[in-house]
């Protein structure tokens, strides 16, 4: 339930070396740091129940400005009580701004100084998101947590269009914010987040955080990566980045990723993820377990009678057997995504609160050690 009276606050409960358990409080509830949050992009996590996603351990769910924005309009949520009415989760929400999807979905976009000009995708009706206006539908939807509007761009980039980029987000950050203030955002208790971006540059990168910082933002997220680059790519900018941003605020690592990607962003001192990996592998039926990867596609599932995780207290992970998850691929039937999606979200967040206990409990080298070297050794049925 809503508390009007809780405000947006971050704590920093222990740290194990650049690790960092914590809790972000908003009027919606505590969010446990380090945090996955289960991507809702239109106002649902796909092929899953609200009360399933919350029963997984989830704290927090994203919903996505730019889709909503069309269908079924900020207005017409904010008419029916707000997202969290709406989609009933009465827990904490996060909004991004929608210009990573204006960017890789929209037809005939122009970006300039003001924001960018483009038609919808769904019905080519022409809209203008601006700073401010991402920051309005934002209010709108009613979320706890909300993003600048900011430019991201496809990796590899040429240093200019990065640095073009980069400027501009950061000049974007400053009228997100007045604008946020000016619609009584802090006195609601949300909270704004300021982008980092920078491309694959880490000199840029530096400059993006060391600018941030002087606004007062409530966290500060990571932007632009999983965009196209290698891995070390991604974690290089991170070694570079997160030491700049504030220790006393959140950080989000924005669209990322695989199990692998949140243990090395967690080790380099990363607050909270969110990534449509686990629902849509689940989808095309791979399933993420402690032993790595199981496409169930595969021939040698078809009678194989264990389940995903015996020892999981998740149903879709422990009570259906393999065969069955294998049948149910491929026969194309809707319960296979959702039983495969059920049982990675239920993973993601199984991952999350093993690393939030190694790092209260100062243990977190042998967590990172033995998580790596269970998916190194594989899954292969033994028949």
């Amino acid at each position: 339930m809503s508390d009007t009276n809780r405000k947006f606050s971050f704590k920093l409960i222990a740290t194990d070396g650049n690790a960092r358990r914590g809790e972000i409080t908003t009027p919606h509830g505590v969010v446990r740091t380090p945090a996955f949050m289960p991507v809702g992009t239109q106002a649902t996590v796909k092929a899953m129940y609200p009360e399933q996603v919350r029963q997984t351990g989830a704290d927090v769910v994203l919903g996505n400005t730019y889709h909503l924005m069309l269908r079924p309009t900020a207005e017409r949520v904010d008419r029916l009580g707000g997202l969290h009415t709406f989609m009933n989760w009465p827990h904490t929400i996060l909004t991004d701004s929608g210009g990573f999807q204006v960017m890789s979905l929209a037809q005939l976009r122009k970006l300039d100084e003001a924001g960018v000009r483009f038609q919808s995708h769904i019905d080519g009706q022409k809209y203008h998101l601006t700073p401010e206006r991402s920051v309005e539908i934002q209010g709108l939807l009613g979320s706890d947590i909300q993003m600048q509007l900011d430019e991201c761009i496809r990796l590899p980039s040429a240093r200019e269009e990065v640095r073009r980029a980069m400027e501009l987000s950061l000049r974007w950050a400053e009228r997100s914010r007045r604008k946020f203030e000016d619609m009584g955002g802090p006195g609601k208790g949300q909270g704004l987040y300021g982008i980092v971006q920078g491309g694959d540059q880490p000199d840029m990168r530096v400059e993006s955080a060391e600018g941030l910082s002087k606004l007062p933002f409530e966290g500060y997220s990571v932007g632009g990566l999983a965009v196209g680059e290698p891995q070390h790519v991604m974690l290089e900018m991170l070694d570079v980045t997160v030491p700049v941003l504030p220790t006393d605020k959140p950080r989000y690592l924005m669209g990322v990723g695989t199990p692998d990607d949140l243990l090395e962003s967690v080790k380099r001192g990363i607050d909270q993820f969110d990534c449509v990996m686990p629902t849509r592998a689940g989808r095309h039926g791979l399933a993420y377990t402690r032993f790595g990867k199981v496409n169930l596609k595969n021939a040698r599932h078809q009678e194989d009678p264990r389940p995903l995780d015996e020892e999981s207290a998740c149903q879709a992970s422990s009570g259906y057997s393999r065969a069955y998850l294998h049948h149910l691929v491929r026969a194309g039937e809707g319960l296979a995504g959702m039983l495969l999606t059920w049982n990675n979200i239920n993973y993601y967040q199984q991952l999350m609160q093993g690393m939030r206990d190694a790092i209260e409990e100062s243990r977190f080298e042998e967590f990172y050690a033995r998580t790596k070297e269970d998916w190194a050794r594989g899954d292969i049925a033994a028949l």
